[in-house]
């Protein structure tokens, strides 16, 4: 029996270890096979992938050129509805938010508002009741407006008028730019001997709340400084930084793009290269060194000719795309360069790169200072956007977030919402050379027609709203028989914002070393789009007015 038992003991021990050791063998093949995902999988582009209409208007290439579609321009700020990116702490304002503003509103109508009914000759406008007033009269009325903060009231023309100033946003811009307006108050006593809001002026009507902007080196002897028009917006600063010393430039990491055939493209094709190289940089951990200059396709210039020499600071908001992005502008970075070639023995580490197949993958480790990726070939072999390909588009991502359109043309699509009290409603029509091609588009310029338009927008706007036409038709009075049903707005409607008295004028003008700049196609499609996003009712060409497709025939 002992010897029975003893033959069978090892084993039964034996079989133990062998399913240990197998269940052992198993635990780690699947860590093994874990790890190797974890390393080698790249997620997809949130940007792209939560705005798959603007994947598929930029990825639609045929032998690597672009079908653009220039009649609605979107950029990162348009994005962040349906992607909102982490705001890093330092970026991040602290602005009064909508849970703030219940709150806040739930405190001003518990608060007594009571004045001196027997003595209402006259309002003192510093009295705290009257800011509060304000506050609950704009939180009824704009519905769409964030307000941030506000300032003391001052006094406006007449004993019971007081003007107002606030910063505050659209809740339809997801960035977190300020905007400024400035109101009239008219007010009388209400129930309870309470303030009321009797009337309230329009868009910047409370002129004595404006911030007066002094122009330097306008004082005069033994006089007070001279005011004068606004001249800028204090909160843009698109300066260009300056690299510092010597060895501060020797410190950085640089990826230089050179000037390939992407020059004198359409935008959409300029910005889908543009992110490329910016996302190369970011994956590279290195500094992107950017030219400032680029060139407006002739598809928006009404001469119909290229444009070199505009600045990209007319389009875009370089003061985010610093705060978010490692960026130095091409003519300080070259004299960088040059400078410490010139004082230095040892040359600066360059790696030239001739072709776009040598993928960013290959350069990850590379320690030279500068990597100069150069776009010699012929085209479309020398198109930026050719280094994201292929494989390459695992490990880059586009970092949509990082371009906003240019505050200077943000502030005309808020003057323009502002001066419609934000509550409006917009019809884009697409006209131009598609409704002149009938073989692609057969309706659509039948379908566009005014009274086609009139019967469409009849069925979906109610009448006498204000009416934004987005557009790219050129004859202004095209849309006349619209004003028999509604108060419609159209771009040109609003000139006086770019003329040679605008702030914009102004500011554009300094840029370009006091040169005046056109307000051009370019910029009046993006501020269409924008005015167009924030209208309360939108109505679409290719999803409401035709049943021709976005792109040609059968290509719904």
């Amino acid at each position: 029996m002992k010897e029975s038992e003893l033959s069978t003991e090892p084993i039964g021990q034996n079989l133990i270890k062998l399913i240990s050791n197998l269940c052992f063998s198993v635990f780690v093949f699947s860590v093994l096979i874990f790890t190797v995902i974890a390393i080698t999988y790249q997620p997809p582009d949130p940007w792209l992938e939560s705005a798959p209409a603007l994947t598929k208007l930029f990825t639609q290439t045929e032998n690597a050129t672009f079908k653009n579609d220039d009649s609605v321009l979107k950029t990162g700020e348009d994005l962040l509805a349906v992607a909102t990116p982490t705001v890093p702490p330092a970026l991040a304002f602290n602005p009064i938010t909508e849970t703030v503003i219940e709150k806040s509103e739930e405190r001003i109508s518990n608060l007594s508002l009571r004045s001196d009914c027997e003595d209402f000759g006259a309002v003192n406008c510093s009295d705290p009741r009257v800011l509060l007033t304000v506050e609950r009269f704009n939180l009824k009325i704009f519905k769409f407006i964030v307000f941030l903060e506000y300032q003391t009231p001052v006094s406006g023309s007449k004993p019971d008028e007081c003007d107002v100033a606030w910063r505050f946003r659209n809740k339809k811009e997801k960035s977190w730019r300020k905007y400024r307006d400035f109101r009239r108050f008219k007010f009388g006593i209400g129930e309870n001997c309470t303030y009321t809001v009797v009337h309230a002026g329009g868009w910047h009507s409370g002129i004595n709340a404006r911030r007066p902007r002094i122009r330097p080196n306008s004082t005069r002897s033994g006089g007070n400084p001279k005011l004068a028009p606004p001249i800028r917006d204090e909160e843009i600063n698109d300066t260009i930084p300056t690299l510092g010393s010597d060895m501060n430039f020797r410190k950085g990491k640089y990826l230089y793009y050179a000037r390939g055939g992407d020059y004198c493209k359409g935008m959409n094709h300029y910005l889908w290269s543009f992110l490329c190289g910016l996302g190369e940089a970011m994956y590279l951990n290195r500094t992107f060194v950017m030219d400032l200059s680029i060139c407006l396709s002739a598809s928006y210039n009404p001469s119909n000719k290229d444009e070199e020499g505009k600045d990209f600071r007319y389009y875009f908001d370089f003061e985010h795309l610093k705060e978010v992005a490692s960026v130095v502008e091409e003519s300080e970075f070259l004299r960088g360069w040059k400078k410490w070639d010139r004082g230095h023995k040892r040359k600066m580490p360059v790696k030239k790169v001739t072709t776009y197949k040598v993928t960013p993958m290959q350069l990850k480790k590379d320690k030279s200072t500068i990597i100069w990726r150069q776009f010699d070939a012929p085209e479309p072999e020398n198109y930026w956007y050719r280094v994201c390909e292929g494989q390459a588009a695992k490990y880059i991502q586009r970092p949509w977030q990082a371009l906003w359109k240019s505050k200077r043309l943000m502030n005309i699509v808020t003057e323009i919402s502002g001066q419609m009290d934000w509550d409006f409603d917009a019809v884009h029509v697409v006209r131009g050379e598609k409704a002149q091609n009938k073989d692609l588009w057969p309706h659509l310029d039948s379908d566009t027609s005014p009274d086609a338009l009139l019967t469409k927008l009849k069925e979906m706007i109610q009448p006498w709203r204000n009416l934004y036409v987005a557009t790219n038709e050129p004859f202004y009075n095209y849309f006349d028989k619209l004003r028999s049903q509604y108060k419609v707005h159209l771009l040109d409607d609003y000139k006086e914002l770019w003329s040679n008295t605008s702030e914009w004028y102004n500011e554009t003008t300094q840029l370009n070393d006091g040169k005046p700049v056109e307000f051009d196609g370019y910029m009046r499609v993006a501020v269409d789009t924008e005015v167009l996003y924030r209208a309360k009712t939108r109505v679409e060409t290719f999803y409401n007015l035709t049943k021709d497709c976005k792109d040609g025939i059968n290509t719904c």
